[in-house]
């Protein structure tokens, strides 16, 4: 037995094209002893692409509590293995977790090999916020589920990122359109790398109808990105600004005209500006008097 333990290299793989395979991971996953697929059968097309010849196991979300044993044993005997899912960063919304925080508990190292991702890359090219935002993996396929996720996500000022299945992509965006409004700006992210890519960026209500007439766009992995809803402003805050907006502009102006411009800058009702800034003009009178 080995007196130095092995190495879990997690390596990123293409979300389509094959040319976004780093070099490092090719180097990687042709230097290790064994490589840990989320299918081999399909990653084995990945890896006669590049000419690596190394045995594999099957790890997916069914067998991963057992596999890691088996991983674990391995490590410790000295072997380094490679982790990879069936496209792009494994453990994004894919098996892995389990295995990865069993390998830190018994403090074992585990390197990241970066590369491809559907989330960064969709979030890279979708018009939206990105300084901070919010990934949610998969939406409910029960439009129930679905849509009571969404109404507690209503007010998440984030961007929000969601994966979606094709022939679930016009339901779920319909549903969007319904929870969170028809002028909520979306952004279809489809087949990424892929000779069919799509980036169409709109209002919920105009990408469902795009989509709809559209029946080619209900093919392929989808990525949802979707606008974040705008901040509620605190009420305190909101009528001191009010306030300092109505003392302002009396100090150039009528009452009357005072509360006019203040009604159409905030949107708030003229008549309660109006009785608003007289109220003001009194107090500054009595402050002087």
């Amino acid at each position: 037995m080995s007196t130095k333990t092995g190495v879990l290299y997690v390596v990123a793989t293409p979300i389509g094209n094959l040319g976004d395979m780093t070099q490092r991971a090719v180097e990687v996953l042709k230097s290790v002893d064994l490589i840990a697929a989320e299918d081999t059968r399909n990653s084995q097309k990945l890896l006669r692409h590049f000419s690596i010849q190394v045995p594999m196991m099957a790890v997916h979300e069914h067998n991963e509590r057992d596999q890691s044993d088996e991983i674990i044993k391995r490590l410790q005997d000295g072997q380094s293995i490679a982790l990879i899912s069936d496209a792009g960063t494994p453990l994004i919304s894919d098996p892995g977790y389990k295995i990865v925080t069993r390998i830190h508990q018994r403090e074992m190292k585990v390197v990241p090999i970066p590369g491809a991702s559907a989330l960064i890359t969709a979030l890279s090219v979708a018009g939206m916020p990105t300084d901070r935002f919010c990934f949610e993996g998969f939406l409910p396929a029960k439009s129930g589920a679905r849509e009571k996720i969404l109404s507690e996500l209503k007010d998440e000022t984030r961007t929000l990122v969601f994966y979606e299945a094709p022939h679930r992509i016009l339901a779920c965006v319909e549903s969007v359109a319904a929870i969170l409004g028809e002028q909520r700006m979306l952004t279809l992210l489809r087949e990424l790398t892929k000779i069919y890519e799509t980036v169409k960026r709109a209002p919920a209500i105009e990408l469902a109808n795009w989509i709809r007439e559209n029946p080619e766009q209900q093919k392929g992995e989808c990525v949802l990105v979707i606008e974040g809803a705008l901040p509620v402003e605190d009420p305190e805050q909101a009528n001191i600004k009010v306030e300092s907006l109505l003392k302002a502009l009396l100090q150039k102006m009528s009452v009357k005209d005072a509360a006019t411009i203040s009604a159409e800058l905030t949107g708030k009702k003229k008549n309660a500006l109006y009785e608003q800034a007289l109220q003001i003009r009194e107090q500054a009178k009595q402050h002087y008097d």
